[in-house]
């Protein structure tokens, strides 16, 4: 995995400086709302407890930076003479980041007993984290409306899709009533590859200056690891594993050079 991690990253900067000798480049800043689809959390007790729930994560602001080009014939090497078909495609890096909470809800597990019927134990449970995201992302688009100032159209539809590294944290609280337990865990992180998607709507307002509305969808599934607070259990550690499908609506600026 890190292998694979390390090929994403060489090839996307391979792919930029390549770019960047014959392209109309651009930087962005943007910001936006985000959230996810409700989903069930994998999460392992000592091997033996899996609490049941429905797993959401609360809305949080976003922001972030995109830095990236067009295979244009303009910006600051417009005098490179290359396919004019290759102005419909681009590369961007995109960094973003925002909170990712677990709010609280309350979980029901069945704990085993030799000889007699498991236990019903519930609880609660609610988290706190964030996740970074740094996506190689690869575009089409097509120009609306062009005339003197913007030839290729000031009304830029675009699609984009690519792989996306994913630095995210959580750190849980879980109430144990029965035991009593209150275990305020210690915080727990994971890098993992995932996958990127955006369609978008940019108005070149001026020549150098656009608007950016966009969509995104985001997937990852992360594995957080927690050391547990009981030692009952045939496994030491408890495992947080959900399935994040994280979607978002952001407005940008952008410069082009």
């Amino acid at each position: 995995m890190k292998q694979a991690k390390v090929w994403v990253v060489v090839l996307a900067l391979l792919a930029l400086l390549a770019g960047g000798a014959q392209a109309e480049m651009f930087v962005e800043g943007y910001i936006g709302g985000n959230w996810a689809a409700n989903a069930p959390d994998d999460f392992t007790f000592e091997g033996w407890l899996r609490p049941s729930y429905e797993g959401h994560i609360d809305p949080a602001f976003q922001g972030g930076l995109k830095l990236g080009l067009w295979f244009d014939r303009s910006g600051v090497l417009s005098g490179i003479n290359f396919p004019a078909w290759m102005r419909y495609f681009g590369f961007w890096l995109d960094f973003s980041y925002h909170a990712l909470n677990f709010p609280e809800r309350t979980y029901i597990t069945y704990y085993p007993i030799q000889g007699r019927p498991p236990l019903r134990v519930s609880g609660t449970y609610y988290s706190e984290g964030a996740v970074a995201t740094l996506a190689f992302m690869f575009g089409a688009r097509y120009g609306f409306f062009p005339d003197a100032e913007v030839p290729f159209g000031r009304l830029q539809p675009y699609v984009a899709v690519g792989p996306a590294l994913m630095f995210s944290w959580q750190q849980p609280t879980i109430n144990i009533p029965i035991v009593p337990l209150h275990w305020d865990a210690d915080s727990s992180s994971s890098t993992n590859v995932g996958l990127a998607v955006e369609a978008g709507l940019r108005w070149m307002a001026l020549k150098n200056v656009s608007l950016d509305v966009s969509f995104k969808y985001r997937y990852f599934n992360p594995t957080y690891k927690y050391q547990s607070p009981l030692g009952i259990g045939p496994d030491p550690n408890c495992y947080l594993r959900p399935n994040f499908h994280l979607f978002s609506l952001q407005v940008g600026a952008a410069y082009h050079f």
